[in-house]
């Protein structure tokens, strides 16, 4: 240990009856003891040599005596023996600390990762979707034909491109039908899109539908029967 705390109070209490020289050797071997963590050698010559007073063997003898034990291994101290106990389990302890903390950092760290990758992959497609959908309002479209038509696709979760879009003027002008016409119709029919087959047997190229070119017929036959007498004209009864 190259740091030990001195409660001034009670080092005071235990040594008030010390004279200098003898203060000053309990200072110089505590001073070793904690220093090398180890008893202090048995012979008094060698300790008082290592704290540097050789000349007061007698004095630094009898603060051994005083306050250090002698053991097999040595002079030792239990109170320093304590505080150096106490001084390496709060070392461990703080290593523990630290390992768990940058045990918690490494795991917010790849915590942290995940999410914003999904994050990040979420807001693309979400960028992708948006991108997709914004579509503006094509020309000779009105708005309210337009508004319900995107809301209509929002429903049935289906995109609005630029390609969709050509595609639904292309049947469109296949059907000869404006824009707004099919979008129209695709809206009050509940259509996902536009095709010119779906309208075909609607419209024949005279402008009238099947049953408009059928009255017609009947129509011009009867017609055609009355004014030549009546004859070979048969109503059906129905």
């Amino acid at each position: 240990m190259h740091y030990y705390q001195l409660n001034i109070g009670d080092y005071k209490s235990h040594t008030n009856h010390l004279d200098l020289l003898e203060d000053l050797a309990y200072r110089r071997l505590l001073d070793l003891y904690y220093l090398h963590e180890r008893p202090l050698n048995v012979s008094v010559a060698a300790v008082a040599r290592q704290i540097g007073m050789r000349e007061h063997e007698d004095k630094v003898k009898l603060i051994l005596e005083e306050f250090f034990h002698n053991s097999e291994e040595g002079w030792v101290n239990p109170r320093a023996d304590r505080e150096i106990k106490h001084f390496h389990s709060k070392i461990e302890q703080a290593s523990r600390a630290g390992k768990a903390s940058a045990q918690r950092r490494s795991n917010g760290r790849s915590t942290d990762v995940q999410p914003n990758n999904k994050q990040e992959t979420i807001n693309n497609k979400q960028d992708k979707k948006n991108t997709a959908t914004i579509v503006a309002t094509p020309d000779g479209v009105s708005s309210e034909v337009w508004d319900q038509f995107v809301k209509q696709r929002k429903v049935k979760k289906a995109q609005i491109t630029d390609l969709v879009m050509a595609g639904i003027k292309r049947e469109a002008d296949k059907a000869g039908y404006t824009l707004e016409r099919a979008l129209t119709e695709v809206v009050v029919r509940n259509w996902v899109s536009f095709k010119a087959d779906w309208v075909a047997e609607k419209q024949q190229p005279n402008g009238l539908t099947k049953t408009g070119q059928m009255n017609q017929t009947v129509m011009s036959g009867l017609t055609r029967g009355i004014m030549g007498g009546g004859k070979n004209v048969k109503f059906i009864e129905g």
